[in-house]
């Protein structure tokens, strides 16, 4: 295609809190390690590598009570990792992004840099060095840490500015996700000082779209001959997929699935970053609905990933979250129950009930129990009045009607559950670390992780 040149190994089984693992195969799929080739001869010439932010084994768990049936990816675990970052026990997104992007440990808030302040070389590098074609995608602004990961050398994961700015001269061919505001000048409402990266990524060949239908529409675009496309269809985060219905913003499924036929056009074959952001931010509020729906709207665009591999042959998807976010438990209060089918009636997040509440928070009742579906106590209805950060006790309440419990309003150290299928899937099987799910991924393809 068109490029510038220029641990320990478990054999019988893991346990997971909560999660039924499979026996793991002490063999991989097919003879040979680092040989690129997969099961019946079969090259690997795409990956598909998917991050839940902030999903880990307790979500796994709940999110099957909530659906009530088992998750696609549940016949697709193979193992399990540490994520701690170079300077602590706790990361978070930009040193695990950039781990599981370079194979590399950071510091926490650094992106694509080691923790000497050496550039590296993610994954999505080295497949484009081989002439391959490559793709981001994130609910949050494209320019978070996650995606950012796999594309920038940053010091500090904020400079978002400067991130949009290393993605409009790099080779990545593209981009989808929210975050408008990171490519436009101040001038027109933007964060950039002058800079007008949108007007840049056109003369780089990129076509911008800023709808789904827009989207739908405009993926007729051949990377063969060096045309890219850039979708930035929120000023700055996309919106919960709770509340997706009142935009005209596409699903994490559809950029995925507009991402594919884009890039399926490189006959080299593509890399593709898929990120759902907000499992995570859903972990930081505490708020079980909105991790839930997040989760199944992720699921989704999993779907779409497999179905492609399936009928492809040729396709490694990797699936696992980059940490844990808010110490979620399967079980709370003492019982024995799981009630997470229940946040399936819950229609907004925490913060949108909140936003609704009068001055002296006099309707809380009304507003709750429009949005959840449930019928508050006095003790709750005084407690949400009460509290210091109202979407917080909304997000309390709610979870203890689902028996989902909660430990932290922060990231934890939990070890993380992966999931592959394709070719050569079972090289993930074991316990490792998070640095070397990349390189994993180099040693199957063949290709080179230098700094």
């Amino acid at each position: 295609m068109f490029k510038k040149i220029g641990a320990i190994a478990l054999s019988t089984g893991l346990v997971l809190s909560a999660v039924s693992i499979p026996v793991l195969a002490d063999k991989p799929d097919s003879p040979g390690k680092g040989n690129g080739w997969g099961k019946g001869g079969k090259k690997i010439e795409n990956v598909i590598y998917m991050i839940p932010d902030g999903f880990s084994p307790d979500y796994a768990s709940n999110y099957r009570a909530y659906k009530g049936e088992e998750a696609v990816w549940d016949d697709h675990l193979k193992g399990l990792y540490t994520t701690n970052s170079a300077n602590s026990d706790i990361t978070d997104s930009a040193a695990a992004g950039t781990a599981m992007a370079t194979g590399e440990k950071t510091n926490n808030g650094v992106i694509g840099l080691d923790a000497e302040g050496n550039e590296l070389t993610s994954i999505l590098d080295a497949m484009e060095k081989k002439g391959k074609s490559s793709g981001l995608v994130a609910t949050s602004t494209i320019t978070h840490a996650t995606p950012a990961s796999f594309v920038a050398n940053v010091d500090d994961r904020n400079n978002q500015t400067e991130i949009a700015r290393q993605y409009i001269a790099s080779e990545v061919d593209v981009l989808l996700g929210g975050g408008k505001n990171m490519f436009l000048p101040e001038s027109e409402g933007g964060n950039q000082e002058e800079a007008n990266l949108l007007e840049e990524a056109k003369e780089a060949n990129f076509t911008y779209v800023e709808t789904r239908d827009q989207l739908e529409d405009g993926t007729d675009i051949d990377v063969e001959d060096g045309e890219k496309l850039l979708g930035l269809f929120a000023d700055d985060a996309l919106a919960p997929e709770l509340h997706r219905g009142e935009t005209e913003e596409p699903s994490i499924a559809e950029m995925t699935e507009a991402s594919i036929n884009v890039l399926n056009e490189d006959k080299d074959g593509f890399f593709l970053m898929v990120e759902g952001s907000q499992i995570d931010w859903a972990g930081h509020d505490n708020d079980a609905a909105w991790a839930m729906s997040d989760v199944e709207a992720f699921e989704e665009a999993v779907k779409v990933a497999l179905d492609f591999a399936k009928k492809d042959g040729k396709t490694l998807v990797v699936i696992g979250g980059d940490h844990d976010t808010g110490g979620m438990t399967t079980g709370s209060n003492g019982s024995m129950e799981v009630n997470a089918d229940i946040l399936q009636e819950v229609t907004a997040t925490g913060d949108h009930m909140a936003a609704q509440l009068n001055e002296d928070r006099s309707n809380v009742k009304e507003v709750v129990e429009e949005y959840t579906n449930l019928s508050l106590t006095e003790e709750e209805v005084q407690t949400i009045k009460d509290a210091s950060e109202p979407s917080i006790a909304i997000n309390q309440v709610v979870s203890d009607y689902a028996n989902v419990g909660w430990t932290s309003l922060n990231h934890t150290g939990a070890d993380i559950q992966l999931y592959a299928y394709g070719p050569q899937s079972d090289e993930f099987s074991g316990f490792y670390d998070n640095t070397d799910i990349p390189k994993k991924i180099a040693d199957i393809l063949k290709l080179k992780l230098d700094k």
